[in-house]
């Protein structure tokens, strides 16, 4: 009734060696636990897979960034899981590639609700359908949500040449 106004902001980290998608997020005070936070969060990751990368916050976070994206992550993850519980087998890096998020978080979050498994040097999801369907009540994706439809953005892509230059032809 009083038009517009901003809620939070987060700032977009456009250029990381090691793979940060955000450098900073705040939601204003009187706005928090409302569900901004993981809307900018979610925002953060669409933006990373329409530029079909993967991303994490910029680390070490703080703990109120650990309050927001540790939830985020597992409802996410579970979400995903879920929907592909007809599978056998799933890499974390097929989950990294669909998701945008980072496998260290991957980890992180399976390892958290007792579901990963490290056997003879390699991480095994070990999850029943009936424990898969607790979890994603216990960790459901929450509103505000985001449609990736109206989403209208390209990505400023670049390389190790620059913008715009073209890759120099390859000789084997």
């Amino acid at each position: 009734d009083r038009g517009y106004h901003p809620v939070g902001y987060y700032s977009k980290e456009k250029y990381s060696d090691v793979g940060y998608n955000l450098a900073c997020i705040l939601t204003f005070p009187c706005h928090q636990r409302k569900g901004y936070g993981r809307f900018l969060i979610a925002f953060s990751y669409l933006l990373s897979k329409k530029e079909e990368k993967v991303g994490s916050p910029e680390k070490p976070m703080s703990d109120l960034g650990q309050q927001a994206y540790k939830p985020y992550w597992t409802s996410t993850i579970v979400d995903y899981l879920k929907g592909k519980a007809e599978r056998s087998e799933i890499s974390i890096m097929e989950i990294s590639k669909d998701t945008s998020i980072m496998a260290e978080d991957i980890i992180f979050s399976l390892n958290q609700v007792g579901i990963l498994k490290f056997i003879h040097g390699e991480y095994f999801v070990s999850c029943e359908p009936s424990i898969l369907s607790h979890l994603s009540s216990k960790h459901p994706i929450k509103p505000p949500y985001i449609d990736p439809s109206s989403l209208h953005w390209t990505p400023y892509l670049t390389d190790s040449f620059g913008p715009l230059m073209p890759r120099p032809e390859s000789s084997l």
